[in-house]
């Protein structure tokens, strides 16, 4: 997700220029573990895993998954350094983030170049998803000295207040597709609440997170605030059934959200879940055309197509269907795809092999239930011979799409975009809104009753008129249905990592029954 695309591809370049794939190695021997203020070895003795460059098919290192010792420690160090952290004032600990984030700002183009190494996208995104993180801390801090309560008059000079209380040791469990971004989204508010954090990143992409560990020890928070555990799904088991965490935020899958639910459940905890999507994107005939063409590829080709709430089903009026696909395809077989390093790349690789399969699965199965391919959908193979062994795919644009095809009903969290036709507002709605996910929704139209017309109908958390994908931290973020619980961004995230407290004073002697 972007902040403002616009706006910042004007900015002027400041970062130096950025090396290939094809000149050189990342010698990544650390430990990816981080708590107690340092980078740790796990003490179990598990089985690694191979982390990929998706841009080259190597191996960049071997993910040691934390088990429960680790784990516990990881806990432990979090509770530590919330009894010091929640008793600072919210002045003192925006200070602290905001030295964090401007250690981000003089790192951003190393953290960019390793979230590309990480996950694959292309530079131009990934300085963004950095600034993006930046951005949310910045916003927090600003939020952490505004906490306050409420101060009600009672009867006979009584009163009562509420104050507002952190919760205590939080877990944030991110996703592969902004490994950065995520671990900076979830802990911005968790630290401006004067909570603690433990973060497990995706095991696809496990390089990052380490990288804020570091950055928000640098900037001065007590040992202990932020920490990393690496591991799949076991490791994300332990810290939800821990009974130290006071709170459970994910991002990911809507199966995977489910059993994060049903595990908080059984201590009562909180969760906040950022889960899938299947978004509908309505283009009405009275568009700009050009801008409702250039919409749909933000909603549909960003990070590798890699994204929750991309507008895959795309709903454009029968008028001006010939005339949106024809540019739409134009442009899409523009799109350079290569290596992620270079300034000139708009589309890099694919997370991993598995995933590259499964999403060309989807375009086969398209094919077979009657889609018309218009471009892409097959593999893609850079010249660069150090790049023959990523994951790459030419983005993919589908025609004569069906609502019952599975190209229309199932989250393919890749590069494809199913074109669909539609003649009435009343229609289009209905068929927008057939779906059990609600992330986000989106409306082209340059009649301004409609389009707000429109968006009051949509069933969905995150609405756009006349764009798309843009995410300012400002604004809350999150779905409808089964898409999510809960928030991120925006002042109201506040209220998912604090809690309320009631204080009755009794300014007279007690008035009893007995």
């Amino acid at each position: 997700m972007l902040q403002r695309l616009a706006v910042l591809l004007r900015q002027p370049a400041a970062a130096p220029p950025v090396r290939s794939l094809s000149s050189g190695s990342l010698n990544i021997t650390a430990p990816l573990n981080f708590w107690g203020g340092k980078r740790r070895t796990s003490k179990e003795r598990s089985n690694g895993e191979n982390v990929y460059e998706p841009a080259t098919g190597r191996v960049l290192c071997m993910l040691e998954p934390c088990g429960p010792s680790d784990v516990d420690q990881a806990v432990e160090a979090a509770k530590s350094a919330f009894g010091h952290w929640s008793k600072m004032s919210g002045m003192e600990r925006a200070r602290v983030m905001i030295e964090a984030a401007h250690i981000i700002e003089n790192r951003r183009e190393e953290i960019a170049e390793m979230e590309v190494v990480n996950n694959g996208k292309s530079i131009t995104e990934a300085r963004l998803d950095v600034d993006s993180a930046r951005l949310s801390i910045e916003y927090y801090a600003g939020l952490a000295s505004s906490l306050a309560g409420q101060h009600v008059q009672l009867p006979g000079g009584s009163f009562a207040y509420t104050r507002r209380e952190p919760l205590g040791v939080c877990v944030g469990i991110g996703a592969w597709n902004y490994p950065f971004q995520i671990a900076a989204w979830k802990s911005a508010p968790a630290l401006a609440c004067g909570n603690s954090m433990v973060f497990k990143p995706s095991p696809v992409t496990p390089l990052t997170a380490v990288l804020l560990a570091e950055i928000y020890a640098e900037a001065g928070a007590p040992e202990g605030l932020f920490n990393v555990v690496q591991g799949g799904q076991e490791t994300g088991s332990l810290l939800c059934r821990h009974p130290d965490v006071a709170k459970v935020s994910f991002t990911g899958s809507v199966p995977t959200g489910q059993k994060i639910m049903e595990m908080a459940s059984k201590g009562v905890k909180p969760v906040t879940l950022e889960l899938g999507g299947k978004s509908p994107l309505l283009v009405f005939e009275d568009s700009d055309l050009q801008n409702a063409v250039r919409g749909a590829l933000m909603a549909n080709f960003l990070s590798q197509g890699q994204v929750c709430s991309n507008g895959t089903r795309v709903f454009v009026q029968n008028d001006i269907l010939p005339e949106f696909v024809a540019e739409v395809v134009k442009r899409t077989q523009a799109i350079e795809i290569g290596d992620p390093l270079l300034e000139s790349t708009r589309m890099g690789a694919l997370v991993s092999r598995t995933h590259l399969d499964k999403v060309l699965t989807f375009v086969d199965q398209a094919k077979k239930e009657g889609a018309v391919v218009l471009c892409g959908g097959e593999s893609f193979v850079p010249s660069d011979p150090k790049l023959k062994g990523g994951y790459y795919m030419t983005p993919c644009v589908l025609a004569n799409c069906k609502d019952d095809m599975t190209c229309v009903r199932e989250e393919i969290f890749g590069p494809v975009m199913s074109v669909l036709s539609f003649d009435t507002e009343q229609e289009v709605l209905q068929r927008a809104n057939d779906t059990a996910l609600g992330l986000a929704a989106g409306v082209f139209t340059s009649d301004v009753k409609r389009a707000h017309r429109v968006v009051e109908h949509l069933n969905a958390g995150s609405c756009f008129i006349n764009n798309y994908n843009i995410t300012p931290v400002e604004v809350p973020f999150g779905g409808f249905k089964m898409s999510g619980i809960g928030r991120e961004n925006g002042q109201v995230t506040i209220e998912y990592y604090s809690q309320l407290k009631t204080v009755y004073v009794e300014m007279g002697d007690v008035d009893s029954l007995f």
